[in-house]
């Protein structure tokens, strides 16, 4: 009840997206290239993610510009227990985001655009009644992406993001500082 109060309290005025402003988003994925699908499936973690968000420049065109990073981390298992047999996969995914908001289109709307770039690490682990197999890999990875947040308040917004990074489907929460 607090936490409405506090929210609905404050009128998100102006831009909503500043030079100097920092957003810092979190959430759940829905959908993802790196867990499997199936009945022998099961997610043991679904996608969450963290991104940091900076505001370096504004006016530029119709929005501004900014710079930023993501971690995910993601993880499933296949148990398929009638052959004693299964593995656990894991992914972590993280790097550098530029992003370029469209911030004077709606009020208390904040829609942009952007690209990832960084890396993941990937982890398969068997077990079970065969030879068991440990392995962990690198991958150079990329994302384009569109997201909107919509502000309730000057600094709390809800946010949603499509692409194809740790998550087809990313929604969270997103505080400005």
């Amino acid at each position: 009840m607090t936490a409405f109060l506090f929210c609905s309290g404050l009128n998100a005025n102006g831009q909503v997206f500043d030079q100097g402003d920092k957003v810092l988003s979190l959430g759940i994925g829905l959908g993802s290239n790196y867990i499997g699908w199936g009945t022998y499936y099961k997610t043991t973690v679904p996608p969450i993610w963290i991104a940091g968000d900076y505001c370096l420049r504004e006016d530029l065109g119709p929005g501004n510009l900014g710079v930023g990073a993501l971690i995910g981390f993601s993880s499933y298992k296949y148990d398929y227990t009638v052959l004693d047999y299964g593995f656990k996969s894991t992914t972590i995914f993280f790097g550098a985001r530029g992003t370029y908001h469209f911030v004077d289109l709606v009020d208390k709307l904040d829609l942009y655009g952007g690209i990832f770039l960084g890396g993941k690490i990937h982890t398969y682990n068997d077990f079970g009644g065969y030879d068991l197999t440990h392995d962990a890999s690198f991958q150079v990875a990329s994302d384009f992406f569109a997201g909107a947040r919509y502000y309730f308040s000057d600094n709390f917004a809800v946010v949603g993001e499509l692409g194809y990074g740790i998550a087809w489907f990313k929604i969270g929460v997103s505080l400005k500082f």
